[in-house]
């Protein structure tokens, strides 16, 4: 929030749209969920780290392998505790569709409608659907999805940056130098988040928005 310069009518009513979201009641049928993705680098140990031990810490050499990149995909259901984790070796249009396949097809089969929250990246459009699968499939799918879109310039809105900012701090503060071992590590903690039906708690209304950031509207 803190690179807010100016909060023109188009931001205030993305905005609006997106606390006014957040702040209805949960509904299995109408699920609300934000979504967002990371490149992650795979770094991996030259030397065997030292391991923790009583009153000494982990010790990690500086050297370290390139073994290129991956990207991941997450998804957070906040009201309803849901997580979703999806490990790719990048984040092309077609893999953002099928993720989203993935979510309507498998997760979310019984919802009239999926409202997702997500960011203007040139990947998260209904033309991703259309590159991937036919013309048919693809109007199935997107029949079943709603995108709401956070203004530019405006990630705070989106609940997904503090999912990923929990996965960074708790999942994947240390090198790891391969695809497979993200994946096993991710899953554990995507898992032990469902198990616990890890919320996220929502405080940020229209109103603290009005009282906010009203000095920084303009017509």
């Amino acid at each position: 929030m803190w690179c807010i310069t100016a909060v023109t009518p188009e931001y205030r009513e993305r905005m609006y749209r997106i606390l006014d979201l957040y702040k209805k009641p949960y509904n299995q049928k109408f699920p609300v969920l934000c979504f967002d993705e990371k490149s992650k680098q795979l770094l991996e140990d030259t030397r065997k780290p030292i391991p923790l031990k009583p009153g000494s810490a982990a010790k990690y050499d500086y050297e370290y392998k390139r073994n290129g990149t991956c990207n991941i995909f997450a998804a957070v259901e906040p009201k309803a505790g849901r997580h979703f984790i999806k490990v790719t070796n990048q984040r092309t249009r077609q893999d953002f569709a099928h993720f989203m396949k993935w979510m309507i097809n498998d997760q979310y089969k019984k919802a009239k409608k999926i409202r997702i929250v997500l960011d203007n990246l040139n990947t998260h459009f209904e033309k991703s659907f259309y590159e991937t699968f036919s013309i048919q499939e693809s109007k199935r799918l997107l029949k079943r999805v709603e995108f709401v879109y956070t203004p530019k310039h405006a990630s705070w809105l989106n609940m997904a940056e503090i999912e990923i900012n929990l996965m960074d701090t708790e999942c994947l503060d240390r090198n790891i130098g391969s695809r497979q071992e993200i994946e096993t590590e991710l899953q554990t903690w995507c898992n032990q988040n469902n198990s616990e039906k890890r919320k996220i708690f929502w405080r940020f209304t229209r109103e603290k928005a009005d009282k906010k950031l009203s000095k920084y509207y303009v017509p």
